[in-house]
């Protein structure tokens, strides 16, 4: 069962990427009142992470579902709802261990060893499933946010993250020797979203470094697997936190030789994407936790509700 489904989900983003899509590719939907919440959300509001994000970005993606919440079959029921007869549900994974003690042959010792295991379940999105109280089904109001302002929020993140970053030439890199990130000047990007984009990517980088995550595939040279993994990491990290932050992550010129090298990777090693997306989502994490602390997110019921009212109007 466990190595079906590394070779169900690999080969599901090996199709994806022979096709041109990149699947950790999925912009927020404004369509249902929590579209701001741009990570697909699970039954109680809290969201998934990891190979799971991206799992769920496609299957809403394939399906055309608004709605970025989902649930299981019981779920739904203790909810008061049921799933529509004749739909299919949507894979994603749990990953845990379990402890199995073991004697050593030699010194008759009793040793713990740690053993992973991936489990998969089936969730539904709730535009599958009928009679889930109304907040469930609310559709987005006419938005008030300024693109300006939110272009403000993510210079404030890349601030907070202490990163140092210089501006000059015509390519964007991380410098392991010298700590530091290389990008051109803002003026060269077709856009703000683009130059972003960008910086998220070397800023998941940034995060390798011995001293932050000390994240090391044996890379020893451009282009080899090392190089590839790596490269992987920040395009999952990046698009993580473009999706957290709102923006479109940018498609770069040079996507077709990074697609050659992501597909080498993935079709040689099945597990090489739960690898990079677990990687992914750690940088992801730690740069989140160098922003100052910020007030308690409200309840999802909250969220729509206030993404639902009028505007000028908040919920009492």
């Amino acid at each position: 069962m466990k190595e079906d489904i590394y070779n169900r989900i690999t080969n599901r983003i090996i199709e994806s990427l022979e096709a041109g899509v990149r699947p950790w590719l999925k912009p927020w939907n404004a369509e249902h009142a929590a579209g701001r919440i741009t990570r697909p959300l699970r039954h109680n509001g809290q969201p998934y992470a990891g190979i799971n994000v991206f799992m769920l970005w496609m299957e809403a993606e394939a399906r055309s579902y608004s709605a970025p919440i989902w649930m299981t079959f019981r779920q739904a029921l203790e909810l008061g709802g049921h799933v529509r007869k004749g739909e299919t549900g949507s894979l994603v994974v749990y990953a845990n261990s379990v402890t199995r003690t073991e004697q050593d042959e030699e010194t008759g010792k009793d040793s713990e060893r740690k053993i992973p295991f991936l489990k998969g379940y089936t969730v539904f999105n709730v535009e599958q499933i009928e009679e889930l109280p109304a907040h469930y089904y609310a559709k987005a109001a006419e938005t008030t946010l300024d693109p300006v302002e939110r272009i403000d929020l993510v210079e404030e993140f890349l601030a907070q993250t202490g990163a140092r970053v210089s501006h000059g030439g015509n390519q964007a890199f991380y410098m392991p020797s010298e700590d530091r990130i290389q990008m051109p000047p803002f003026e060269f990007f077709r856009d703000p979203e683009s130059y972003y984009a960008t910086l998220l990517h070397e800023t998941v980088h940034w995060t390798r470094s011995p001293n932050r995550l000390d994240r090391d595939f044996g890379r020893k040279r451009w282009g080899d697997e090392g190089y590839a993994m790596e490269e992987l990491v920040a395009e999952i990290g990046a698009a993580f936190l473009s999706a957290d932050l709102r923006i479109t992550p940018d498609i770069r010129d040079d996507h077709a030789s990074y697609v050659a090298s992501w597909l080498k990777v993935l079709k040689d090693d099945k597990r090489a994407i739960f690898t990079a997306s677990g990687q992914a989502q750690r940088a992801a994490t730690f740069l989140h936790e160098l922003q100052p602390p910020t007030p308690d997110e409200p309840e999802l019921d909250q969220v729509i509700e206030c993404a639902s009212a009028p505007v000028g109007m908040q919920p009492s």
